[in-house]
């Protein structure tokens, strides 16, 4: 049986092992939370969901890959905004990662992207949704 703490593992592993990523970030590579008030480009990873007793196992995990806000200025006015250019090349980079990565007895897909704003630290972070198929025999 397979648990969150284990397919967190997994992942930062795969990510870890990326010398592309780990090259390109500015911070690092981090299970669960990242550090308060970090201004670097972190990538975080959590598992909400993973069922227990079912084989295959089920669930899902979230990379997340954080980079502060750029300004720009609009009508004469500097506003923040997403980095989207390097948001977008870091989680190309992630992305490369995790579909060439091989871990016996588990399937993983990456179902969904998104862009999420985190206004309070003036940063974005891009969120890859990961959903595994795990085979216990």
């Amino acid at each position: 049986m397979i648990t969150t703490i284990d397919i967190d593992t997994e992942l930062f592993k795969v990510l870890k092992d990326s010398t592309a990523l780990t090259t390109a970030l500015t911070g690092s590579i981090y299970t669960g939370e990242r550090p308060v008030d970090s201004k670097k480009e972190d990538v975080t990873i959590n598992t909400p969901s993973l069922t227990q007793d079912f084989d295959p196992q089920r669930g899902y995990s979230n990379v997340n890959i954080h980079a502060e806000d750029i300004v720009v200025k609009i009508s004469g006015v500097d506003q923040k905004k997403a980095d989207r250019v390097r948001l977008k090349a870091l989680a190309g980079i992630a992305i490369a990662a995790l579909k060439a990565a091989r871990i016996p007895g588990v399937g993983l897909t990456i179902m969904g992207q998104s862009l999420i704003a985190e206004p309070e630290v003036s940063q974005h972070f891009v969120n890859l949704r990961i959903e595994w198929s795990i085979h216990n025999n």
